[in-house]
């Protein structure tokens, strides 16, 4: 399915900057496997209503990390969602105000989420798990009947989704370009892993492990 474009729908259509978009489905995935934090979109009580969380991506299904005393995430399973993943490379400089721009790379999902039980959400933690802090499933300890029921986990298909992604510098207007004296350019955005602090209030220390330390100083949202 990886090599199967995304198909348009009429609410997965890009219609500004039309230029920007990528059906790529490839693309689509390496955004989502490159990002940490989705916003989900959800109506609680008719209003809408968009939410941070953590999520993970295995194969053609997103699985979103939440808490089973939230509202939000009760009113999300068998309706209609929205996530979107947006990754920023860098802020455009133009030689106007008008023409400022981010580069970035964003994702749109639409879909039917569903509430998990039981071994699909036991498979959904261990996604989202090893997504943001890879190498944890089998160091750390699993989570306990307890913690079970307080976490939710939510799968959402990716078959509905649109790309745009802007790269290069500023789209300035040509007499902008020729007379004006506004510098233009782009200054680069990058974020990084910092140095590793060890939890020193319950000791004895433990060497951090391999998994932790060959993140620290990595960049992160780079494409693979």
């Amino acid at each position: 399915m990886a090599d199967i474009a995304l198909s348009p729908t009429a609410r997965s259509t890009i219609r500004r900057r039309k230029e920007r978009a990528v059906i790529d489905r490839a693309v689509l995935y390496r955004i989502l496997d490159a990002g940490l934090v989705c916003h989900l979109g959800v109506i609680v009580d008719g209003a809408p209503l968009v939410l941070p969380t953590g999520y993970g991506r295995d194969e053609h299904t997103l699985y979103l990390h939440g808490s089973t005393g939230a509202v939000s995430l009760g009113n999300a399973d068998g309706a209609d969602v929205c996530v979107v993943v947006t990754l920023l490379d860098g802020m455009v400089y133009a030689r106007s105000v008008f023409h400022h721009s981010f580069n970035y790379r964003s994702a749109v999902v639409h879909g039917i989420a569903r509430t998990l039980a039981d071994a699909e959400k036991m498979h959904g933690l261990r996604v989202i798990t090893e997504h943001l802090a890879p190498g944890s499933w089998g160091h750390a300890r699993m989570p306990n009947p307890k913690e079970l029921a307080m976490t939710a986990v939510l799968a959402l298909d990716l078959t509905e989704a649109s790309v745009k992604v802007r790269a290069g510098g500023p789209e300035d207007e040509d007499d902008d370009a020729q007379v004006n004296a506004a510098w233009a350019g782009v200054l680069p955005i990058e974020t990084r892993w910092g140095t590793v602090i060890p939890d020193a209030e319950r000791p004895p220390a433990i060497p951090p492990p391999s998994h932790v330390k060959r993140r620290a100083g990595a960049t992160l949202y780079a494409w693979e």
